[in-house]
């Protein structure tokens, strides 16, 4: 097992254990692995644990099988295993496992143990939490649709045809077949579609989809026809005479290897042939190819797909054809790459019959307007869901607008909703004053602070007797404590909600987003000293030389991260403030610093004090801290600033401003 192993077991973060292992003489030596990656073995890991009270639980099987996952090394080894258990699980033969690499001996012995280990009651289970880590731990090389958003265009789908069931569904680029399950749902029999088909390039990904829907479908009477194929759907589709009465899909961006030149004569270019930069517009093409008569295509595109250059005369074939019907901007964090907005497109049979073609309209969609705030920076699926619906019922919601097809075919063909959504948020004369209000006020901030500050001497004085951090730790004058690496699991992103801890990271103290972590998490860590955690009057110092930054904590708790450093000042020897104010200076900082590397930090320890009286300290402290509130202002009446700027913009540009 590695650190980070042994953190998952015991439930906590591998600062933790890497503390342990520091403080702890009993804790187990390493059996393999290297300096900079230990690893440890198993059993003496969980005595260790279970001897200091430690465990917090007994781990379940699957816990001390998953270890014995992660050394099969490659992720096509172990999703090929995960992927067997699944089948085998499901009853299906070995004929359904084409396209898998054979199994070592090692992998064989693991198959065979976890078969063992599965629960006859929660065989579906098994899978899952097998294919859930499989998942986290290749986050980065498999892009899985996440579960909200299936449903998501699983209800668009359902909005759009109406409410009679699928006889089929299909998805070109099923992935881990999470779109294909979201179609299944849980309907009771004669509720779910009776064919689901599914493709996808990779024949790990296809075989855990057909895992995943046979242990789905294993206890339904009417058991629909599952048919998940291993290809590129492109190049080579398996499914040529497809007709589904719903196309799920969430297939891959940006390609350019997608076979543009072998495929120029396809007959599923009806809307035009897609440029080598628009593999997407093909993809698109290839959905309505598969479509019925009635069918219905839901398909999740980046945002650039709506604008590009290169894909206009696809895009107006398509609005000519009445093809494509709606076009709904996601807010960003939806699924990855989680900082962009993504589109989904709806897609009709060109010889759909619900179409008005007397006055043909696009509805455009900017779902990201008015939604509530969820803590920790999520998306609030179940208002967004309840959002789209409704605008795609065309009920009256915020941020939609239903627009003739001849007003969007001019020279860009731009189908981003926001270009085309009005702006109900514009600028009204009360808000004009309550701006300039506040920027008067802060004005009045700035002009006090300047009447005192404006009025400090400089002295010629140059004799001055100096100390280090490192002298005054050594003489109790002040205490040090680094800040650590927090597990990204345990750090939740946005404005933190009543109870939340934040996270002091980087210049200024402050992320984007903003990180924090629940108080639990924090008392644990106080516990186990894995967390360094302030309190008020904490001098707290960003390390690093780029991003050199210090301040007084006032609003107390807060947690540590990597490269922050809390000093903790003897109230009868030492001023924070004045403390603080010295260890901020710039030249103070360079000759504190090293550059063994690229990314040189601050020898906080080198810093160093003037060795003045307390009372001395005290009456500089008082400057240090209106200098803080100054810049405080500073930086306030700079944001108020831009914001009276946007606005009166925003007022210019609309022709409402007049000169009295």
């Amino acid at each position: 097992m590695t650190l980070a192993e042994i953190a998952r077991l015991a439930g906590v973060g591998r600062a933790a254990v890497s503390n342990w292992r520091r403080r702890h003489p009993t804790f187990p030596l390493p059996v393999a692995g290297t300096d900079a990656r230990p690893q440890f073995s198993l059993p003496e890991v969980r005595e260790w644990l279970s001897a200091e009270g430690r465990l917090p639980e007994e781990p379940q099987p699957l816990d001390l099988l998953w270890p014995e996952y992660e050394a099969l090394g490659s992720r096509e080894a172990m999703g090929a295993l995960v992927a067997r258990i699944g089948l085998r699980l499901s009853g299906a033969g070995p004929a359904r496992e084409e396209g898998l690499p054979p199994l070592n001996q090692a992998a064989s012995d693991l198959l065979k143990r976890t078969l063992d280990t599965a629960d006859a009651q929660a065989l579906e289970g098994v899978f899952e939490q097998l294919l859930e880590r499989w998942l986290r731990t290749h986050v980065r090389q498999v892009a899985a649709t996440p579960e909200p958003l299936a449903r998501l265009m699983h209800t668009v789908a359902v909005t759009v045809r109406g409410a009679s069931v699928p006889r089929s569904v299909f998805d070109p680029a099923c992935g881990t077949g999470m779109l294909l399950l979201a179609a299944l749902g849980d309907a009771t029999d004669g509720g779910s579609p009776a064919v689901v088909l599914g493709q996808d390039n990779d024949a790990v990904l296809a075989a855990l989809t057909r895992a995943r829907l046979a242990l789905a479908t294993a206890s339904r009477t009417n058991q629909p026809d599952i048919r998940i194929a291993w290809g590129d759907s492109l190049r080579s589709n398996e499914f040529p005479t497809a007709q589904a009465d719903m196309v799920l899909s969430n297939p891959p961006w940006n390609e350019r290897d997608w076979g543009d030149a072998e495929l120029a004569t396809d007959a599923r270019w009806v809307y035009g042939q897609p440029p080598r930069t628009e593999s997407e517009l093909a993809w698109v093409q290839h959905i309505i190819s598969a479509l019925s008569p009635d069918g219905v295509g839901v398909v999740l595109l980046p945002p650039a797909v709506a604008s590009r250059r290169a894909g206009r005369r696809i895009r107006t074939a398509l609005l000519q054809n009445g093809v494509l019907r709606a076009v709904v901007a996601l807010p960003p964090g939806t699924t990855a790459p989680f900082g962009v907005g993504l589109h989904v497109w709806v897609l009709r049979s060109a010889t759909s019959a619900d179409s008005d073609a007397s006055d043909p309209r696009v509805v455009l969609v900017d779902a990201a307007r008015d939604l509530p705030t969820v803590p920790g920076g999520g998306v609030p699926w179940d208002a967004l869901t309840d959002a789209v619906r409704r605008a795609l019922r065309g009920e009256d919601v915020a941020g939609v607008v239903r627009v003739p097809v001849v007003e969007l075919l001019d020279g860009e063909v731009d189908l981003t909703p926001a270009r085309h959504v009005p702006d109900d948020t514009a600028t009204t004369a009360a808000d004009l004053k309550h701006g300039w209000t506040g920027f008067g006020r802060l004005l009045g901030d700035v002009s006090e602070a300047f009447d005192f500050l404006s009025t400090l001497a400089v002295s010629d004085e140059r004799d001055q007797a100096w100390a280090d951090i490192g002298e005054l730790e050594l003489a109790d004058a002040l205490t040090l404590k680094a800040g650590q690496a927090l597990p990204e699991a345990s750090l939740l992103r946005g404005d933190s909600p009543e109870g939340g801890i934040p996270v002091l990271v980087g210049r200024h103290f402050v992320d984007v987003p903003r990180l924090w972590v629940p108080a639990q998490l924090v008392r644990q860590g106080r516990e186990d000293d894995s967390l360094t955690v302030t309190a008020n009057g904490d001098v707290v110092v960003s390390a690093l030389a780029r991003a050199f930054d210090v301040q007084v904590e006032t609003a107390a708790p807060a947690v540590l991260g990597p490269h922050m450093v809390a000093i903790r000042a003897n109230p009868a020897l030492l001023d924070p403030w004045f403390l603080a104010g010295c260890l901020h200076s710039a030249a103070n900082a360079r000759q504190a610093g090293t550059h063994s590397s690229t990314s040189s930090r601050v020898d906080v320890r080198k810093l160093r004090v003037p060795r003045l009286p307390l009372h001395e300290q005290q009456r500089l402290g008082d400057v240090h801290r209106r200098i803080s509130d100054f810049d405080r202002h500073l930086d306030d009446l700079r944001a108020s600033g831009r914001e009276l700027r946007q606005a009166l913009g925003e007022l210019l540009f609309a022709g409402r401003l007049s000169t009295k």
